[in-house]
């Protein structure tokens, strides 16, 4: 499974720097990766800084993996 999302702003300020993360929980997390391509727009950013033309690609990859005993209606 892919997730992407696409941003583009002409101007962005952060009054904070924000404290994110991603986090993957049960199985199979070491199967997912997530990731993000940025374009004027630094990691970290800084607070009180403005951003112009700022454009931010972001990613989910995740393999799913059907539990055994799982029929492919959902009954066990």
């Amino acid at each position: 499974m892919t997730f992407t999302s696409m941003v583009y702003a002409r101007e962005m300020r952060f009054h904070e720097v924000p404290d994110t993360q991603v986090e993957f929980t049960g199985h199979p997390g070491e199967k997912s990766v997530s990731g993000s391509e940025r374009t004027h727009l630094p990691d970290p950013v800084l607070a009180g800084v403005t951003y112009r033309e700022v454009h931010v690609d972001y990613r989910i990859v995740s393999r799913l993996r059907m539990e055994p005993g799982c029929g492919s209606d959902g009954s066990s």
